[in-house]
């Protein structure tokens, strides 16, 4: 899991046809206490994030394609499984 803040959202024109309903969010993963890191990733929303939402990405692909699409077997590598409300630190 990588935990991440939504930075931007990307456009295309043309998708493959089992990507037509999902969003591709850009994302900058972030340290638990919020800090940005240097790695960026594309994700496919399956939770309604938006911009400025610190999130929860499962990078490997079973688990990101049959939350991201619904359907096992498409070529996704990350996908956006949840919205962060807050971390605690202890």
């Amino acid at each position: 899991m990588i935990l991440a803040r939504v930075v931007g959202n990307v456009v295309a024109t043309k998708k493959n046809h089992r990507y037509e309903s999902a969003r591709v969010m850009l994302c900058q993963q972030i340290t638990p206490e919020g800090e940005e890191t240097s790695y960026s990733v594309l994700a496919l929303d399956s939770v309604d994030a938006g911009v400025g939402d610190t999130v929860l990405i499962v990078q490997e692909g079973w688990s990101a394609s049959t939350a991201a699409t619904g359907k096992v077997g498409a070529a996704i590598d990350s996908a956006i499984v949840g919205v962060v409300d807050r971390i605690d630190l202890l």
